[in-house]
This record gives C-alpha cells, sequence and structure tokens, in this order.
C-alpha cells in the first residue's frame, strides 16, 4: 500500500444482483454507483465481472458458482506471449479435455493425465491455448445444454483470452503481403499477430462483421480498455448461452469440390498435370479474396493480371496458412474417390491457419496426415499430434532441448 493520498483503484466490479459498479481501492476502501441500464440478459449466465486496476485481466463469474479468468490487451501490447508455446486443440481435442474434467470415465488414463499437465501449464503460463470462432461455433451446436456449458467452460477457462484470428483475415494479409512484394512495396506492410488478445480478432469484416466501436473522444488507453472489456464479456456470454445455436446455412463449397474431384478422378493425366488443374481451381475460389485486396491497396488491373498468370501460384506456395491449405488441398483432391464434406471446409480453413502459426496442434487422424504432408513439403517445423499424451511429451521435450544460440 502506498502512503495516504497515493490510494489507487486496484479492483472494479459490475455486479448483475446489485446492479452496481464498485470501485475498490488499494485501502480497501469501496465506492458503489448504480448502473443506469441493465448490462446482462435475462438469459445471460454471467453475474459479476470483476476487472483489475490495470485493466489487464478481467474474471467472470457465472450463475452456476464459476469462474473466467481472461487476460486482456493494454496499451503495451496485444500479443503478450512472453516466450509461452502456442497449441492449438481441434474441437474434439477440447472435448476431450472438457470430458477429463466432467467425465472421465470416457477419455482413457493417458488422456486425463495429458488434459491436466495441459491445463497445469496454463496455469503457470507457460503455454497458450486458443480459442477460435470455430470453436464457438462447434460449442454452440451441441445439443445437450449441461455438456454444451461444460465444453464452453473449459474451452474459456483454458484459452484465458487468448484467440486465433481470422483465417480469413489471416489469408488475406498474406494476399497483401504477396501484392505487395510483387509491387516492390514493403514500407506498408504490416500483418497482425495471429494468436492475439486483440479485440475483435475471432471475426473478421471479411465475414461481414462490425466490432464494437467506444464512444468518441476517449484517450486511446481508455478506448482499448472498453473495447477489450467489452469484447472479453460478450465472447464469454455468447460461448455461455444457454440456447443452442442452429446448423446455419450450409453453402455449395463441399459440393462444388466434389464435381471437381469426380471430375480430376476421370481425367487421364499425371499428378503434375492434376496438381496444374488444382492450382486454377484454387485460384478460381480465392480469385475474390484477391482482387478485394488488390483494389483496397489500389493495385492497377495490369499489375494484378500479371500476378495472377505469373506469379500468383508461386507467391501462394510461400505464404504461410494459405501455402499449407494449398498443400492439403492438392492431397484431397488427388486422393481418387474422396468424399468431400461441409465440415471439411472448416477443418481445412481453421487447422492450416493453425498449424502454419502455432507451435503443436492436436487434432483427428486424417486432418493430421494431411496437415504433416503439406507441413513437410513446405519445410515447417510445426508439429501435429493426433493424442493429448503425445504434444505433452513434445512440449516437455522442447523444453529438455538447450537453447540455441
Amino acid at each position: 500500500m502506498g502512503a495516504k493520498g497515493t490510494e489507487q483503484i486496484v479492483l472494479l466490479t459490475i455486479d448483475r444482483e446489485t446492479e452496481t459498479v464498485v470501485f475498490t481501492r488499494s485501502d480497501g476502501k469501496e465506492a458503489r454507483f448504480p448502473l443506469e441500464r441493465p448490462l446482462f440478459q435475462e438469459a445471460s449466465a454471467l453475474t459479476k465481472l470483476h476487472v483489475s486496476g490495470a485493466f489487464d485481466v478481467m474474471v467472470a463469474e457465472t450463475t452456476y458458482g464459476d469462474a473466467i479468468s481472461f487476460e486482456l490487451p493494454t496499451a503495451a501490447g496485444a500479443e503478450p506471449l512472453q516466450d509461452r508455446l502456442v497449441v492449438y486443440l481441434d474441437q474434439n481435442k477440447w472435448s476431450e479435455v472438457a470430458n477429463s474434467l466432467y467425465a472421465p470415465e470416457k477419455v482413457s488414463t493417458d488422456s486425463r493425465s495429458a488434459a491436466a499437465r495441459l491445463i497445469q501449464l496454463v496455469r503457470e503460463r507457460r503455454i497458450v491455448l486458443p480459442a477460435s470462432a470455430g470453436h464457438y461455433a462447434e460449442t454452440g451446436k451441441r445439443f445437450s445444454t449441461e455438456k454444451r456449458y461444460q465444453l464452453a467452460l473449459t474451452i474459456l477457462q483454458q484459452s484465458r483470452g487468448w484467440q486465433m484470428r481470422d483465417p480469413l483475415e489471416v489469408r488475406q494479409q498474406e494476399i497483401l503481403s504477396a501484392l505487395l512484394r510483387h509491387s516492390g512495396d514493403l514500407s506498408s506492410e504490416r500483418a497482425s499477430a495471429v494468436f492475439t488478445l486483440a479485440p475483435d480478432s475471432l471475426y473478421s469484416a471479411a465475414r461481414g462483421y462490425q466490432g464494437y466501436v467506444p464512444p468518441a473522444g476517449l484517450p486511446p488507453e481508455q478506448a482499448l480498455a472498453l473495447t477489450a472489456l467489452t469484447n472479453a464479456s460478450a465472447s464469454i456470454d455468447t460461448m455461455l448461452d444457454a440456447e443452442r445455436v442452429g446448423p446455419g446455412v450450409e453453402g455449395n463449397w463441399a459440393a462444388h469440390n466434389q464435381r471437381f474431384s469426380d471430375w480430376l478422378d476421370g481425367e487421364p493425366r499425371d499428378t503434375q498435370q492434376k496438381r496444374k488443374s488444382i492450382d486454377a481451381f484454387l485460384l478460381s475460389d480465392i480469385g475474390r479474396e484477391a482482387t478485394r485486396v488488390a483494389h483496397a491497396m489500389q493495385m492497377s488491373p495490369a499489375q494484378f493480371d500479371t500476378w495472377i498468370r505469373q506469379n500468383a501460384t508461386k507467391d501462394i506456395t510461400s505464404l504461410p496458412s494459405l501455402g499449407l491449405f494449398r498443400e492439403v488441398f492438392h492431397t484431397r483432391h488427388l486422393n481418387r474417390a474422396t468424399t468431400w464434406r461441409i465440415n471439411d471446409c472448416t477443418d481445412m480453413m481453421y487447422l492450416s491457419c493453425a498449424a502454419a502459426y502455432a507451435d503443436f496442434v492436436v487434432c483427428e487422424r486424417h486432418m493430421r496426415q494431411h496437415l504433416s504432408h503439406g507441413l513437410r513439403r513446405m519445410k515447417s517445423g510445426t508439429q501435429v499430434f493426433r493424442h493429448l499424451h503425445e504434444v505433452v511429451d513434445a512440449i516437455e521435450k522442447r523444453w529438455a532441448q538447450p537453447e540455441r544460440p
């Protein structure tokens, strides 16, 4: 505690039950103010929000008595990994972690031990287990309200506010970097971190998403704090929503790829010829994304046309996320009699983005095979595993290795 007269606000609490905001000082004194309007919907699972005086941590309490701690971005940085390893878990692996906590009889002894070790490493701030929009979407579709809450709570508690940036935004940033290099303008190449605490990172404008805009006139630090707090509380509230999310509208992506795969199976071409056909198909698939990026950077139509015809395939090969997506895309289309399903798009998008930038990825068998093959072709150091205990062993092995100069 500082000298008299130097007390500071150390805690801000928004209390749903009393409909008050409580400011707690370092000397223990409190000041209470009534909320001008309710901040929680009646069906919300949140009952209290506690925010540190430095606005770098928020703890949310639920109506079931659970607590969720989120790290918050500050003016000092939105990606304070501080040497923590990034471990991305596919949805089925998050389910395994949740089962180890709430239905241990459903998972093996190895999985329970590995899940406990991962949770311990998160608590010790040695690893990060980021959440993605894919996790939010898949969790919301669970039929059982109880299991949906348990899975959502597990993801929220162990991700601690860390999230993977929308893969569509990551792809567009990569395309932008390629176009900037093609045009010779490297001065404006500023890619955002893929794993971040930054607000409004789960969803991008490419999906039509519009984030929260703080009131005009706020100093930058206060605007960031308010935006981060709003974003974090909304993310938690959304994930814990008692109402199940519907399946949504299915696009024609899977059917489109199925038709192309079936056509390719019937073509008397060798592998290299088929690869060229797949590249052309991929370019037609991402063409609109690339066009929007080129338009935003005011690239001339002639320059863009030259890039598409002469440089696009080579450049895409070298891009971390989009390049890995391309490799998985090739592998799937080259496999004869491949069956395409709507969730293949989600798996390929999110897992190729994660594997391009994370230290470790854990996912189911067939995607692990495709990703590992693609990572080898791209000479990437990311490791992909099927089982939780494998990634724990790999983490321990990584730390046991002597540091390289």
